[in-house]
């Protein structure tokens, strides 16, 4: 198992670095000047372009920039907004909170639907049940989430009044409003999760119950729950893991339009203010925190994958 962490970690040393070049570059290369927005746009004259682009340290050559990024990677300094004049990490520390309880909560969302459904399909193949489960996933997968989003906003938020329709509340100040203000953007967030990872454990699960030990389970008399839980479910979960690192990436990318709809100050919401200001420094700080959980995740799917895999733990 410690051999299997150690070579994650190492594999993920070039995905970072590939990541750092990736994001650096392709921003050298987009449109726009940030060094004019940041001396007061179009209107700005060229002496005061020439200033703002001296104080980003825009004036230097392209790498020697590209090292002092570098730089501010290892030391925890991302640079500043260009607007605000805010830390760059200090931006993005405010915000994680807000993603992070987003992401969490639609796992949680993802999960509670995703497992049952899963399961009764499975153990019922070819049912009404089953047929159920997989017409409500293929649905649940083709629906944008931002449609499931305002249709929720629409029923429990403007029609019920049950929850808010919009708006954050720290932790911190009120548990209760938190979980309030989180309920409906988990649900619109975790719906394709949920679809796409029934999806996979039914197939899983499928595959599972069709084995020989299962067989031979049921012929000694065990009961249909010992069979599922102490043989089936871990075995069919395994593979299940790899999706699930899978959605973690496309939740990411979620966030963003989810945040934008119920007005939540995360990381998305950062990031497209920062695209329209043209706050590369804002971006660039995303985009690494948006490449390091998604490093982490897959190494905590590796490991989780090895302790449910003898094989694999005991390489």
């Amino acid at each position: 198992m410690l051999r299997l962490l150690a070579r994650r970690l190492l594999m993920s040393v070039p995905i970072l670095v590939i990541v750092t070049l990736v994001v650096f570059f392709l921003l050298e290369i987009a449109p726009g000047d940030p060094a004019r927005r940041a001396a007061g746009g179009e209107m700005a004259s060229a002496a005061d372009v020439a200033e703002a682009r001296r104080r980003l340290g825009l004036d230097e050559p392209l790498w020697t920039r590209y090292w002092h990024f570098i730089e501010g990677l290892f030391t925890g300094d991302l640079g500043q907004s260009i607007f605000s004049g805010q830390p760059v990490l200090a931006a993005i520390a405010e915000r994680v909170p807000v993603s992070l309880s987003l992401m969490a909560g639609a796992l949680t969302v993802a999960m509670l639907i995703a497992v049952p459904a899963g399961i009764i399909a499975a153990t019922r193949p070819g049912s009404i049940a089953d047929r159920v489960v997989m017409l409500i996933s293929a649905g649940g997968v083709a629906m944008p989430n931002f449609l499931i989003g305002l249709l929720l906003v629409l029923v429990f938020a403007l029609q019920l009044g049950i929850f808010p329709a919009t708006g954050y509340v720290p932790f911190e100040q009120s548990p209760a409003g938190w979980f309030q203000a989180l309920v409906l953007p988990s649900v619109a967030l975790g719906v394709a999760a949920a679809a796409e990872i029934a999806r996979f454990l039914r197939a899983s699960m499928l595959d599972v119950l069709d084995q020989d030990y299962i067989r031979t389970a049921r012929a000694k008399g065990i009961g249909v729950r010992s069979v599922l839980g102490k043989h089936a479910m871990k075995n069919a979960f395994a593979p299940v893991l790899t999706v699930l690192g899978l959605q973690v990436r496309i939740l990411i990318g979620g966030t963003v339009v989810i945040e934008q709809i119920f007005n939540l100050p995360g990381l998305g919401s950062l990031t497209v203010k920062a695209v329209f200001d043209r706050d590369y420094p804002i971006i660039q700080g995303v985009a690494i925190s948006a490449a390091l959980v998604v490093v982490v995740t897959n190494i905590l799917v590796d490991v989780a994958y090895g302790y449910l895999n003898p094989k694999l733990r005991a390489a």
